[in-house]
């Protein structure tokens, strides 16, 4: 890793060396790029050849493996490096976050188009670059503002779409530790033969966890030729991988071939059960959310362009005909209604059971046909030896809206494999009719003391600023606490959050607006991470009740600016493990930035990296020194365009880390 080199006076070479001085709770260590280099030198459209070449791959961390029973890095007791992290690398834009059920948590489905995307900034993000990041997502990263539909951005919607007749190349690589994952829908024999020839390095994934020998994320399906058009099977499917060999999880509903072929399942968290099995809970499909009279989930095919309009004549007929699945364009564009699942998988990588979770509510809002019920379990711990789930389930707020996504929780009435029931979490229930507080609450993730940290979207249609704020339920005691300024003046009113992930101990972690500017109308605030000792126990020099920057907790002043740990700036925490260790998506300025402060200047390309933060044994309070704030001018910033990394933290408010 280049480093600038630090000029030392006489003095101070002597007095460093003399009391080999260091600060900081956390150690950074950066995690391979094995996996998102593999993926720079694929090869891209010769239209945008060049803009790959020249664009940094970004990568992301999703989560870290858990620690064996009474592993502590704060004392000094454990293996650091046995923790491997797991993440993506992604090349360019998304358009549609494969972490998501429904893109950007819109039970509508009506993101599938450049105005849909320009819609939804403008309405649930607010910021007066909604135009820019719009295009971004859909056409790609860098695309050519002369001629958009070219295809010369890097990823985005437009890339998915216009596969039917242009094919497609990869746009993201699951990580495992750095390296990349291979996943059952890389394998042709995973799919019906009549679909066609597998194109090779066609597919996106993501890995979301790694739990023992097995780790398990989501994938598109790979694309065929099937006769000079290029068909995917479905849309997303979650996988399992035990020591390397990849199984997919099936959709567990039966009957309706359109679904069951066609439909998605995601795996968004797992735990291994005490048989050594593992508990995989997610996302399935289990209905159509076609109608006939509602147009908003129809993309515009002019946007896509490649000369084909969507008939609804013709797409009806993919349910009812499953013979032209794969030769009809209209049937690579299926919407679903899905429900939270569970699967078990053996250690041959065998599913040896799996089911629905419970829906409360149909596929389709007969009051609001462009709404559709969603459920999904996003993480699950064991909590006294059975499992808790938490996600979100379908709510009937009898508005304009109708059927909204609300924070749950779900446990097995009796054996994994009975039936599950499904509560709504406390303090946060979503008031009914058209004058609503939120627009949608989730859980993210549950420790086994059965405490859950989530999100609840804000809601109000003046005001299109409202923060996501961040929550924290206890089942002991019934009560939901919001993460705002009573708890600390990092959190302060109005700023947007995430609360990711939560251990044993009660560390949570997440990020957290770090500008206090006033964002309506306006451009996006930085993000930076944190951590909050929720319990009553501190961890370490963090004393309980206390809330930290993890730029705070990673800053070494004795080191100069040019050290590793002044070379990051921490963007987002997505889990933590029992012994303390942390994973993260960090900015990285090879040579260190300008200064120590927050807000300090890359004179380099700024990249995105996925890190590890481990604890320093027997670090004190004292060892915490908190950035100062920026002492020269502010920040400069561009008014004619986003770059990279700015476009990448926009999508942060709709990237949600699945454990």
């Amino acid at each position: 890793m280049p480093h600038k080199m630090l000029k030392l006076s006489t003095l101070a070479i002597l007095v460093a060396g003399a009391s080999q001085a260091s600060a900081a709770v956390y150690t950074i260590e950066p995690v391979s790029t094995a996996g998102a280099d593999q993926l720079a030198a694929q090869e891209y459209f010769s239209s945008a050849q060049t803009n790959a070449d020249s664009t940094p791959v970004s990568m992301f961390t999703t989560g870290i493996k858990p620690s064996a029973e009474g592993e502590n890095c704060f004392t000094g007791n454990c293996n650091a490096g046995s923790y491997d992290v797991a993440g993506t690398a992604r090349r360019g834009t998304q358009g549609a976050p494969l972490s998501d059920a429904v893109a950007f948590n819109q039970n509508r489905q009506f993101v599938n188009d450049l105005s849909g995307l320009y819609n939804y900034c403008r309405d649930d993000l607010g910021y007066n670059t909604c135009d820019v990041w719009a295009r971004s997502e859909y056409f790609g990263y860098g695309y050519n503002v002369d001629d958009e539909q070219s295809g010369q951005g890097l990823g985005g919607l437009q890339h998915i779409q216009q596969t039917w007749k242009n094919n497609y190349h990869s746009n993201a690589v699951a990580l495992d530790n750095g390296a990349a994952v291979t996943t059952k829908a890389d394998d042709a024999s995973a799919y019906p033969e009549q679909i066609g020839t597998l194109q090779d390095k066609t597919t996106d994934a993501t890995l979301e966890g790694i739990a023992g020998n097995y780790s398990f994320g989501t994938s598109s399906s790979a694309v065929f030729n099937n006769n000079g058009v290029y068909p995917r099977a479905f849309a997303k499917r979650g996988f399992v991988n035990i020591d390397g060999t990849p199984a997919a999880l099936l959709n567990p509903v039966s009957g309706d071939a359109f679904v069951k072929n066609m439909g998605q399942t995601m795996a968004n968290g797992a735990v291994e059960t005490t048989d050594g099995n593992l508990l995989v809970v997610g996302t399935s499909s289990f209905a159509q959310t076609f109608t006939q009279d509602v147009d908003s989930r129809d993309p515009n095919t002019d946007d896509i362009n490649i000369g084909l309009g969507f008939n609804k004549d013709t797409f009806k007929q993919c349910a009812t005909n499953p013979s032209n699945l794969y030769s009809t364009f209209e049937c690579q564009f299926g919407s679903f209604a899905n429900e939270a699942a569970f699967w078990l998988v053996d250690a041959s990588g065998n599913v040896v059971k799996s089911g629905a979770m419970g829906s409360n509510l149909a596929a389709v809002d007969k009051d609001h046909d462009d709404v559709s019920a969603q459920a999904s379990a996003n993480a699950v711990a064991m909590v006294n030896g059975s499992p808790v789930a938490v996600g979100y389930i379908s709510r009937d707020t009898n508005s304009s809206d109708s059927y909204v996504m609300e924070a749950a929780f779900f446990k097995p009435t009796a054996g994994i494999d009975s039936s599950w029931t499904q509560t709504a979490i406390p303090g946060i229930t979503i008031s009914t009719g058209d004058d609503r507080n939120y627009e949608y609450t989730m859980a993210n993730d549950v420790n086994a003391n059965f405490k859950v940290v989530g999100i609840a979207k804000s809601h109000k249609a003046d005001n299109r600023s409202y923060p996501q704020k961040m929550f924290i339920y206890d089942n002991a005691t019934g009560q939901t606490k919001f993460l705002d300024s009573s708890v600390s003046s990092i959190f302060f009113r109005g700023a947007n959050g995430d609360a990711e992930a939560i251990n044993d101990h009660d560390q949570v972690v997440g990020w957290i607006d770090s500008e206090t500017k006033n964002q309506i109308d306006g451009s996006e605030r930085r993000h930076r991470a944190f951590t909050y000792i929720a319990g009553s126990a501190a961890q370490g020099p963090l004393k309980a009740g206390s809330v930290w920057m993890l730029d705070d907790l990673t800053n070494d002043p004795e080191l100069g600016n040019a050290s590793v740990a002044n070379s990051y700036r921490i963007i987002s925490a997505t889990d933590v493990n029992n012994a303390g260790v942390i994973s993260a998506t960090a900015n990285y300025c090879a040579g260190g930035y300008q200064n120590l402060t927050k807000e300090a200047q890359c004179s380099v390309t700024e990249k995105q990296v996925a890190i590890k933060l481990v604890p320093k044994a027997n670090a004190t309070d004292k060892d915490i020194i908190v950035r100062k704030a920026e002492e020269d001018e502010p920040v400069k910033r561009s008014g004619g365009s986003l770059g990279i990394l700015a476009l990448t933290a926009l999508g942060f408010i709709g990237f949600r880390r699945r454990k």
